[in-house]
C-alpha cells in the first residue's frame, strides 16, 4: 500500500480489498452449502450478521450527521472512514435478498394459518404481513442510501470545487432532516427486523437499545480501519492520539449509554412482571443461554468499562484496538441472543454456518468499504476546517 501525503491519495491500495473479496464469496458460498443442509438455521445465522454489518454502516452514517449538524472541527479527518462505512447502504440493500426467501422460517406471523388462529397476531395482521413489511424495508434502504449518498457526494464535490457556503448549507439541510428519518428508520427496522421474530412481545425502548449498539459498534469500526492505516503507514501524522482519545471518550459514553438502554428495557419488564412481557427474558435466562446473557452482561459492559476508564487506555494504540475488536465481538453476541433464541428456546445451537455467514457478509463489506475509501483523497483536502482538525489537541 502507497499513500502520498501531499494529496492524500492511496496511490497503491495493496490487496486487502481483493483478498476480503475472495473471502466473503467463500463465505457466501459455505453459507449456501450450509443452507441445503439446515436452511432455518442458515436464514437466522443470515440474519444475525446481516444485521451485524449493517448497523456499523448505521452507525457511520449517525456519526457523519451529528458531526455535520454540530460542526464539529476535531473529527474532519475521520469523515471519509465515516463516509466509506455509511457508501455501503447498495450493498447491504441486494445482501438483504436471502432474507426475503426466508421470511417463512423467521417469522410466526408469515404464517397464515397461525394468524388466522392467534389473536395477538391476527391484531397485528395491519402492520405485520408481507407486502407492508417489503414495502418498508425498501423505504429504510431508500432513506438511507438517499442520505449518504448526498452527504458523500456534496463532501466529494467540496474537493473538486472547494469551500462553499452552498455545499456547507447542504450538509446541513440533508443532515437535519436525515436525522429525523434516521431515527424513525433504524427504529422501526430494529421492531421488523428482531423485535417481531417474536411477535407476541414488545419493548418500546427496543429501537433505542439497536441504535446505541449500533453507534457503539460504528465508533469501534472506525476506530480498527484508523489503526489499521496507521500501521500501513496511512494518515498516521494526520489522525493522531487525540482523534483516537476523544473516540475512546465516545466508545465510553456509549457503554455507559447501551447499558442503561438495556437495563431500563429489562428492569420495565421485570417490574411489571406481565407474562406477556417478562417471558422473552426467562427464554433468555434458561438451559445453555443463561450463559450467553451472562457473557453480555459481563463483556459488553464490566470488561469495556473497566477496561477504558483511563486515559492510558483511551490513548493506547494496542489495547484501544483491542478493546475495540472485543467490544465488536459482544455487539454479534448481543445480536445473536436477540435473534437466536427464537428459534432455539432448549439452549444455545452453535453452528459453523454462524461463521460463514458473518465472514460472507463481512469480507464483501469489507471490500465496498475499502473500494469506496482508496478511490477518494483520504481527507476532505478543501474543507475549510482541515488543518484545525489535524493539529487538534485534546486537553
Amino acid at each position: 500500500m502507497n499513500f502520498d501525503s501531499t494529496t492524500y491519495r492511496i496511490t497503491e491500495s495493496g490487496n486487502f480489498g481483493k483478498i476480503a473479496l475472495v473471502i466473503g464469496l467463500v463465505g457466501l458460498a459455505l453459507s449456501g452449502v450450509g443452507f441445503i443442509f439446515d436452511s432455518t438455521h442458515f436464514y437466522f445465522s443470515y440474519l444475525v450478521a446481516f444485521v451485524f454489518w449493517v448497523t456499523l454502516a448505521l452507525g457511520g452514517l449517525f456519526f457523519l450527521m451529528v458531526n455535520h449538524l454540530t460542526g464539529a472541527k476535531w473529527s474532519i479527518v475521520l469523515r471519509r472512514l465515516t463516509e466509506g462505512a455509511a457508501a455501503t447502504f447498495p450493498l447491504m440493500l441486494i445482501l438483504f435478498i436471502p432474507l426475503v426467501f426466508g421470511l417463512h422460517d423467521l417469522f410466526h406471523w408469515t404464517h397464515t394459518e397461525e394468524v388466522a388462529s392467534d389473536v395477538v397476531l391476527k391484531g397485528k395482521s395491519g402492520y405485520l404481513n408481507i407486502p407492508f413489511f417489503l414495502i418498508r424495508v425498501a423505504f429504510y434502504f431508500a432513506a438511507w442510501i438517499f442520505v449518504s449518498r448526498w452527504l458523500i457526494k456534496s463532501s466529494l464535490d467540496q474537493d473538486k470545487l472547494g469551500h462553499s457556503d452552498q455545499i456547507h448549507k447542504r450538509f446541513v439541510r440533508v443532515s437535519a432532516p436525515g436525522m429525523i428519518l434516521f431515527a424513525f428508520t433504524v427504529t422501526y427496522a430494529s421492531f421488523d427486523w428482531l423485535m417481531s421474530l417474536d411477535a407476541h412481545w414488545y419493548s418500546t425502548i427496543f429501537g433505542a437499545y439497536i441504535f446505541s449498539g449500533a453507534f457503539l459498534g460504528g465508533l469501534c469500526f472506525i476506530i480498527i480501519a484508523g489503526v489499521m492505516l496507521r500501521r500501513g503507514n496511512v494518515l498516521q501524522h494526520t489522525i493522531s492520539l487525540d482523534h483516537y482519545h476523544d473516540l475512546a471518550k465516545f466508545v465510553f459514553a456509549f457503554i455507559i449509554f447501551w447499558t442503561y438502554m438495556a437495563f431500563s428495557q429489562y428492569f420495565l419488564i421485570w417490574y411489571g412482571n406481565l407474562p406477556e412481557e417478562n417471558y422473552w427474558y426467562l427464554y433468555r435466562w434458561d438451559n445453555t443461554w443463561t450463559y450467553i446473557s451472562l457473557i453480555i452482561i459481563f463483556g459488553h459492559f464490566v470488561i469495556p468499562f473497566v477496561g477504558l476508564i483511563t486515559r492510558a487506555a483511551k490513548r493506547s494504540m494496542v489495547f484501544l484496538p483491542l478493546m475495540a475488536l472485543w467490544i465488536l465481538l459482544m455487539h454479534w453476541v448481543d445480536i445473536y441472543w436477540l435473534v437466536m433464541p427464537t428459534h432455539y428456546r432448549t439452549g444455545i445451537k452453535l453452528s459453523w454456518i454462524d461463521v460463514t455467514t458473518f465472514i460472507g457478509i463481512g469480507g464483501v463489506f469489507l471490500w465496498y468499504f475499502w473500494r469506496h475509501f482508496t478511490a477518494h483523497p483520504t481527507v476532505p483536502v478543501k474543507d475549510p476546517g482541515l488543518q484545525t482538525s489535524i493539529q487538534f489537541t485534546n486537553s
